[in-house]
């Protein structure tokens, strides 16, 4: 069984974890040292989750996980499955950026409501800014669809005749 660990911001005024503003994006990044974007998402060993909005963003939690593979392409032999509890830790999140992801896995993501993305090697603020620089004005037609999907945006409007 993998070990979870959540590091989560509390309101010190009400002690509750502070909500996400209205239109905010919940962005996973897969981390090996939570600082940029390094990791596959089967062998991550944490994931930075932030709320991003066309004006920035915010730090949400980060979620840590023992027992991973050693991302070396073997896999441990004792069947536990590895993929199941990071895609429920991952639950809300919108959008799930790593390195690379399996074929079964990015299936479990995608049936939970969380867009996976293959991309660089990059800073943490640079995929949040990339990120909010594609809310701003017009994003691309396979975010508007997450959003949308989300209930993050509004939907697009029906140009149908009836």
């Amino acid at each position: 069984m993998t070990a979870v660990r959540r590091l989560s911001l509390v309101d010190t005024d009400t002690a509750t974890k502070p909500t996400s503003p209205p239109g905010a994006v919940r962005v996973a990044i897969a981390s090996s040292d939570l600082k940029g974007l390094n990791a596959h998402f089967g062998s991550a060993p944490k994931f930075a989750i932030y709320d991003v909005t066309p004006s920035g963003w915010s730090f949400v939690e980060a979620v840590e996980f023992e027992g991973n593979t050693e991302g070396d392409g073997t896999h441990r032999a004792d069947g536990d499955d590895r993929i199941t509890p990071k895609v429920d830790a991952l639950a809300g999140c919108h959008l799930l950026f790593c390195l690379a992801i399996g074929g079964p896995a990015a299936a479990k993501a995608v049936a939970s409501r969380i867009h996976p993305i293959k991309a660089q090697p990059a800073a943490i603020d640079d995929v949040l800014e990339k990120v909010r620089a594609m809310l701003t004005g017009s994003p691309p037609p396979w975010l508007r669809k997450v959003l949308e999907a989300a209930g993050v945006a509004a939907p697009r409007p029906d140009f149908e005749d009836d």
